[in-house]
C-alpha cells in the first residue's frame, strides 16, 4: 500500500477515486472497510438523532414564543418536505454524478433538509459504502478501457503479420 488511505501501489493504469471516510478501501474491501461502514452508519444515524433533537428544541422555542399554529405547521411541513427532497437527491447521487449547477441551486434546500441526507447516508451504508457502486462502475470501465489499450500495444512483435 502506498498511503494511509489504502491506495494500491499501481504505477500504471487508472487509479480508484477515494470515497469520503473510506479512501480507496472500497476497491478490495480491505483496510477496515467493514468497520468503517459500521462507523459511518452509526455516525450518520447518531447525527440525524442529534439533529432531530436540535429541531425539537427549535420547535419548542416557537411554541414558547406563541407564534401561532400556522407558523408551527409551516415549519414542520418545511422540514419534512426539505428532508424528503434531500433524501431523494442524496440517494440519487449515489448512483449517478449530480449536475454541479443543480447541486448549487439546491444548496439551501439540502441545508434545510440535512436530516434526509443523513438518513440516506445511513441507509446506503448498511449495504455498501455510499457512492461505491457508482465509483466501482466508473473504475471498472476505466480499467477495461486501459486493459484494452495496453493489450493492443503489447505482444510479440515477431508474431505480427506483415502486410
Amino acid at each position: 500500500m502506498s498511503d494511509e488511505n489504502g491506495t494500491p501501489d499501481t504505477a500504471k493504469g487508472p487509479r480508484p477515486e477515494p470515497l469520503r471516510f473510506f479512501g480507496t478501501t472500497w476497491v478490495e474491501h480491505d483496510g477496515g472497510y467493514g468497520l468503517r461502514r459500521v462507523a459511518v452508519a452509526a455516525g450518520s444515524l447518531a447525527a440525524a438523532a442529534v439533529a432531530c433533537l436540535v429541531l425539537r428544541f427549535a420547535y419548542q422555542g416557537l411554541q414558547i414564543a406563541h407564534v401561532g399554529t400556522l407558523v408551527n405547521v409551516l415549519v414542520v411541513v418545511m422540514f419534512a418536505v426539505c428532508s424528503a427532497l434531500a433524501f431523494q437527491h442524496t440517494w440519487g447521487s449515489f448512483s449517478k454524478r449530480p449536475d454541479p449547477e443543480r447541486q448549487s441551486s439546491l444548496r439551501g434546500l439540502l441545508a434545510i433538509g440535512f436530516i434526509g441526507s443523513l438518513l440516506a447516508y445511513f441507509v446506503r451504508s448498511l449495504r455498501e459504502a455510499p457512492g461505491e457502486k457508482l465509483h466501482r462502475e466508473e473504475y471498472d470501465e476505466a480499467r477495461a478501457a486501459y486493459d484494452k489499450r495496453t493489450s493492443r500495444r503489447t505482444g510479440n512483435p515477431s508474431r505480427k503479420r506483415r502486410s
